[in-house]
């Protein structure tokens, strides 16, 4: 489908009644613009499900220091109703500027560009454009819609990017992409967590590239850099020299595939041919020679490139409206029921046109009610293509051109919802075959031709043979459709009238007077190569001449040599030599090649008899004299059969028989009637002598009509034995196949029914088995991080499991498993009484715990429990033994820091001086009982105070000195100073100052011993 400004179904977003609302990105560089040299190619990236982590791979690997001189525009499958962080992560990945769309946004190079939820989107004269989605078109096309409007906007300089996803969206708009000589790649399907996109693109065989996400950026800088990078190659060499280039391409594509391009444009091909070198980095058209002839897989690649066309299904819709109100109620017009209406699409490409054209006709039959034989031929040269039309499955995406009324009654939908198949009863009445309109012959009597957007790539002269031959293939009245581009020359418009010229219909013309009917040799001759074309080929061949002997031999034997055919019993016509025009002719009805159906009027009963003669004698039989009707005169034929000399003696070789059909030169009609009518002037009267030879003729033919009768007779008499034979044997035959097809639909239902039971099963396994998995994955990362050693055990004390840790403990491998934990030797000191423990707790189901020593000086805290199921069984015991080393380390320091503490704190509460703590704030932590005596202030309340609340004015100065030099770790001297009581009085004291240091080696608090000084 061409992409118009817009769907007339779907409506612009922000759009007023004058013009559109332009949103410009703020970047800087130059925007989009076809017409002028700084324009840039458009990357269209698609993607769906498993799409983010193929996005982050993908602008990853753009180098740092590359200017891509391109814009990227994604177009992901997003819940409609759901806020998209895309934009967000993508600016994780990427230096350049990132923008969720916005309607009538400017495209500019170096710019990532991503779709809004809930919208479709199109670019149209490099701005893009958000639409509304639209229901009624189905869902998950995005990427197509996107990639079709890219296609139209930019031409050649599209590239699309299909990336992870399900189901089949981008495949219609990469076919479009290609039409337009754009360039296309797709994710390895292995490297996706979704393959579906990308295999369903790569089904087209269409994709230039199949690479990793990866690998996609540095391909598109060097194949941006020969696409568009420099001048086009055709017109950087000379006209000779690309002229020269062209023709050698286009004898290798001769040589390899069977058709020529010559009398193509050449703007066509060498769009096609650059396109090509491209992919490949080839500068020179000369290097692009050679590597063709060295390659045959791009000879057929380049092929593939020449032929793609972009197709759908109603394409150009007013056109086909024009088809429905005019031309169908037309070719049904004055044609009675039952009749056959004959239409041909040539260029068919994948056969959507020619569906939609059968359906058009299928939809006015049944308006009608009435009952036609529907014909429509489709062909293409395109081998692949005609084997994707013949199967007749498309993707989802066509939901975008059928409508849902359509999609019902003429599409069948797969379970998965990605594909759509054509009806049995359209696909019944198409005709899909591989033919070349410039040498096959065209099919005939046809009330209908479209050949739409093909005409355009050829060349003047092609142009006006192909339509000649269309005017030959047409009946009198017969419409040809052609494409909005091309036309009927003026030359030609004397063979067709016009019908709608807006629509491009003509009307063969019916004037026999004014246009007589064209012969197939004038409406059409083949191409025959021209004079470098054969040079060329004898270069390669070796080859520069024919053989005249062989020349010679030949035309004489064209000249002289009698007509004979090669048949089998039955009359089956395997070979033919010569031309056997004159004897005979096509029966009417289904296309038959045997020579007994085939015979003229007064050679069948003799050629019959003569055959089942020498069938059943095995000698030869010869007939003379026969009168052949021939072309309304009658020719006097001999008519030889003999048997045909075997190769090999051997009985599996089939019989065969050659028929020899020669005109008598001695008795031809002429010279006959000549003689009889000298004889008849001789005798002045009417001679009995042509009377006589009329009854001798009547007379053999009525004896060779019995003998034919009664060799039939007989033939009917043991063939009806033998049917009644085979019919019973059919019947007996027919009874078992249906009760054995009972029997294989009854077990059928059975194993469907099976089949979703064990699918339900299934799914709880893997759910469970998913759980289990990651439960034990857990409890082994459990085990082995906390460090515990753990032993399982059943009732028998047998060891189940055990974790590596344990090994310190008890001496086990990993062959233990199954033995009894008796049986093995530990390494405690002073506990052997393990499995006393074990049973004991198995009988009580009261946990025991202890501690225990290892030889190695390691202490563990010994744990028995009870192993409970979840269905609370007890199944065994655990024993687990946690390393308490530290811990007991601690508890001795603990309790030695206790002792000492105990002395200490007796000496600071029975010591006579004053004992402080405080902290380097002067906060105060500590205050004994001399201290309360000295200065008169009570524990609690010293401990809410300052120190400096205790030093006169005219000290603090001094104190503050000596406290930072405290601070920096210097030894202060006792030192006399005085202090305040809590009466006021000034005390003088001797005061001692000791720092009290972390484990960092820092002073964080001070104690000092007061005496006073009386």
């Amino acid at each position: 489908m061409k992409i118009k400004k817009v769907d007339h179904k779907r409506k612009l977003i922000s759009q007023n009644k004058n013009n559109a609302t332009v949103k410009v990105a703020p970047v800087s560089g130059e925007g989009l613009n076809n017409s002028c040299e700084n324009s840039f190619p458009v990357v269209g990236i698609g993607a769906s499900a498993g799409g983010l982590a193929a996005f982050e791979a993908f602008f990853s690997a753009i180098p740092v220091d590359q200017n891509m001189r391109m814009a990227f525009v994604l177009v992901q499958h997003l819940a409609p109703d759901h806020k998209s962080i895309l934009s967000d992560l993508i600016r994780r990945y990427t230096r350049m500027q990132v923008f969720e769309v916005e309607d009538g946004m400017v495209v500019r190079q170096n710019c990532v560009y991503i779709i809004p939820p809930n919208r479709d989107m199109a670019l149209l004269n490099g701005h893009l454009q958000l639409l509304e989605k639209d229901v009624s078109r189905g869902h998950g096309l995005s990427i197509d819609f996107f990639f079709r409007s890219l296609a139209q906007d930019q031409h050649e300089r599209a590239i699309g990017i299909i990336l992870s996803g399900t189901g089949s969206d981008g495949v219609m708009g990469v076919r479009a992409i290609k039409g337009e000589g754009g360039m296309v790649l797709t994710q390895k399907p292995e490297s996706t967590e979704y393959d579906g996109m990308p295999r369903s693109a790569i089904a087209t065989g269409l994709m230039d590239y199949v690479l990793l996400p990866a690998e996609m950026p540095l391909q598109l800088l060097v194949y941006a850099r020969h696409a568009f990078g420099q001048k086009a190659f055709f017109s950087s060499i000379g006209t000779l020299k690309a002229e020269d280039a062209l023709k050698k391409i286009f004898i290798i594509l001769r040589d390899k595939s069977g058709h020529d391009f010559s009398q193509y444009k050449p703007i066509t091909i060498s769009r096609r041919i650059e396109r090509r070198m491209a992919v490949h980095q080839i500068n020179r058209l000369e290097d692009y020679v050679r590597y063709l002839q060295k390659t045959p897989v791009e000879v057929e690649a380049l092929f593939y490139d020449l032929l793609i066309g972009v197709t759908s299904f109603f394409r150009d819709p007013e056109v086909f409206n024009t088809l429905e109100a005019q031309v169908i109620p037309r070719l049904f017009a004055d044609k009675p029921a039952g009749s056959v209406i004959r239409v041909w699409v040539p260029g068919c490409s994948t056969g959507e046109e020619a569906y939609s054209l059968a359906i058009l006709l299928q939809e006015k039959m049944e308006e009608l009610k009435q009952s036609f034989r529907l014909q429509v031929f489709a062909s293409d040269i395109d081998s692949r293509a005609i084997a994707q039309a013949r199967r007749g499955v498309y993707p989802s995406s066509i939901a975008a051109d059928v409508s849902p009324q359509r999609l019902a009654r003429f599409f069948i939908s797969d379970r998965a919802g990605t594909t759509f198949s054509v009806h049995k009863n359209i696909r019944d009445v198409m005709v899909f075959s591989e033919h070349d309109l410039i040498k096959d012959p065209p099919f005939s009597k046809l009330d209908l031709i479209s050949c739409r957007n093909l005409l355009i790539y050829m060349g003047g002269e092609l142009q006006k043979k192909i339509i000649l031959l269309f005017h030959y293939a047409l009946n009198p009245a017969g419409i040809l459709l052609l494409g909005t581009s091309e036309t009927v020359s003026e030359s030609l418009m004397k063979f067709f009238n016009v019908m709608d010229r807006k629509a491009k219909m003509y009307e063969r013309c019916e004037d026999s007077i004014k246009v007589p009917r064209l012969s197939m040799s004038k409406a059409f001759s083949p191409m025959r190569p021209c004079g470098a074309e054969v040079a060329f080929l004898a270069q390669e061949s070796g080859e520069n001449k024919l053989h005249l002997r062989e020349l010679m031999e030949r035309t004489i034997l064209q000249q002289y040599a009698c007509v004979g055919l090669l048949v089998n019993d039955r009359g089956d016509i395997l070979y033919i030599h010569g031309r056997t025009g004159r004897y005979l002719e096509p029966s009417p009805g289904e296309s038959v090649m045997n020579i007994l159906r085939m015979a003229r009027e007064g050679l069948q009963p003799e050629l019959s008899v003569a055959l089942c003669k020498a069938v059943k004698q095995h000698k030869v039989v010869c007939c003379k004299g026969l009168r052949v009707k021939t072309n309304g005169n009658f020719s006097i034929v001999n008519v030889t059969v003999r048997p045909a000399i075997k190769t090999f003696d051997t009985a599996a070789e089939p019989r065969l028989f050659m028929v020899i059909l020669e005109e008598s030169l001695i008795e031809k009609p002429e010279l006959l009637k000549k003689g009889k009518d000298i004889q008849g002037r001789n005798r002045g009267g009417k001679s009995s002598y042509r009377a006589d030879a009329r009854i001798k003729a009547l007379e053999r033919q009525l004896q060779v009509t019995k003998e034919h009768l009664q060799s039939t007779l007989e033939e009917m008499q043991v063939s009806g034995e033998e049917l009644r034979s085979s019919n019973e044997e059919l019947q007996s035959l027919n009874e078992e196949m249906q009760s054995t097809n009972e029997e294989m639909e009854t077990a059928k239902e059975e194993l469907q029914s099976v089949n979703e039971e064990l699918s339900t099963v299934n799914c709880e396994l893997q759910t469970k088995v998913a759980e289990l998995s990651r439960v034990n994955n857990d409890m082994n990362n459990l085990i082995s991080g906390i460090g515990i050693g753990t032993i399982f055990v059943d009732h028998q004390l047998r060891i189940q499991r055990f974790t590596p840790a344990v090994t310190q403990v008890i001496n086990l491998i990993s062959t233990d498993v199954g033995r009894s934990v008796g049986h093995i030797v530990s390494n405690l000191v002073g506990y052997d009484c393990l499995v006393a423990d074990i049973q004991s707790v198995l009988d009580t189901l009261l946990p025991q715990e202890t501690q225990v020593q290892s030889k190695s000086g390691v202490w563990y805290q010994l744990n028995i429990r009870p192993y409970r199921t979840l269905e609370n069984m007890i199944e065994g015991a655990v024993i687990t033994f946690v390393d308490i080393s530290q811990m007991k380390q601690a508890d001795e320091a603990l309790r030695r820091a206790n002792n000492d503490l105990s002395r200490l704190a007796t000496v600071v509460r029975d010591s006579y001086d004053a004992i402080t703590v405080q902290d380097l704030e002067g906060r105060i932590l500590a205050w004994n009982q001399a201290a309360v005596k000295l200065y008169g202030w009570a524990e609690a309340e010293a401990l809410s105070m300052n120190i400096s609340d205790l030093i006169p004015k005219s000290k603090l100065q001094d104190e503050a000195a000596i406290v930072k030099k405290l601070r920096q770790c210097e030894i202060i001297a006792p030192y006399r100073t005085q202090r305040l009581a809590k009466n006021g009085r000034i005390i003088e004291v001797l005061l001692t100052v000791n720092t009290l240091v972390n484990e960092a080696g820092k002073v964080y608090a001070l104690a000092t011993t007061e005496k006073e000084v009386k």
